[in-house]
């Protein structure tokens, strides 16, 4: 069975979600960072898995839920980070492990249970980002050498990772593409996209 890692940050005003400032005021964008981050929390806890990881830049909070095991970041770029997650995930438990961000609130547990569910199959999986970056990344076994080099945060990150897995060799299942909240007009369309969340009822009352 795989275990799922959430990588995230600490919703601290001015260190989250600073594309969203303006319209929003750095307190309003931690705000919806942290709702992000608890439907995050949540649909991965509602997710038959063996182990629930947060790689947490920060420190853990009362957002928290039970269930999860938290471990430091590890690395300098984002793709050092997220090879690390891999790599102390599978060190606390060896099973395949699928790796998501805080972004996409919208996230459900059918999404991530059909990406643990390929890796019984399948040697990665893949949730492609409108950004044209991804969403989701899962992987049989860790390897650090599939995510080092990859430029992230650039319109073709998601092509130039899953080029990467593809020249690996590796089977890959692909997800869904959906919608990273990184402006306010990606927040405006996801939380429509998902009306009953934390984070769709944090931008209304932010809104009133």
């Amino acid at each position: 069975m795989a275990q799922i890692v959430i990588i995230a940050k600490e919703p601290v005003a001015g260190r989250v979600k600073t594309r969203l400032t303006p319209p929003f005021s750095p307190d309003q964008a931690a705000a919806l960072a942290a709702a992000a981050l608890r439907d995050s929390l949540v649909a991965v806890g509602e997710t038959p898995v063996a182990q629930r990881v947060l790689a947490l830049d920060g420190l853990p909070g009362s957002w928290l839920p039970p269930g999860f095991v938290v471990i430091p970041q590890r690395g300098s770029g984002l793709d050092e980070r997220l090879a690390a997650a891999f790599s102390d995930a599978y060190r606390l438990r060896p099973e395949p492990a699928v790796l998501i961000g805080m972004d996409t609130p919208q996230v459900t547990s059918a999404l991530l249970k059909e990406a643990a569910d390929a890796l019984e199959c399948h040697d990665a999986v893949f949730g492609p980002a409108t950004d044209g970056g991804f969403w989701l990344l899962g992987l049989r076994e860790p390897d650090p050498s599939l995510l080092r080099g990859v430029p992230m945060s650039h319109p073709e990150t998601g092509k130039l990772q899953l080029d990467r897995l593809d020249r690996a060799g590796l089977a890959v299942h692909l997800l869904p593409e959906l919608t990273d909240v990184d402006t306010a007009a990606d927040a405006v369309s996801v939380a429509a996209e998902a009306p009953d969340s934390h984070f769709a009822k944090t931008l209304r009352e932010l809104g009133e």
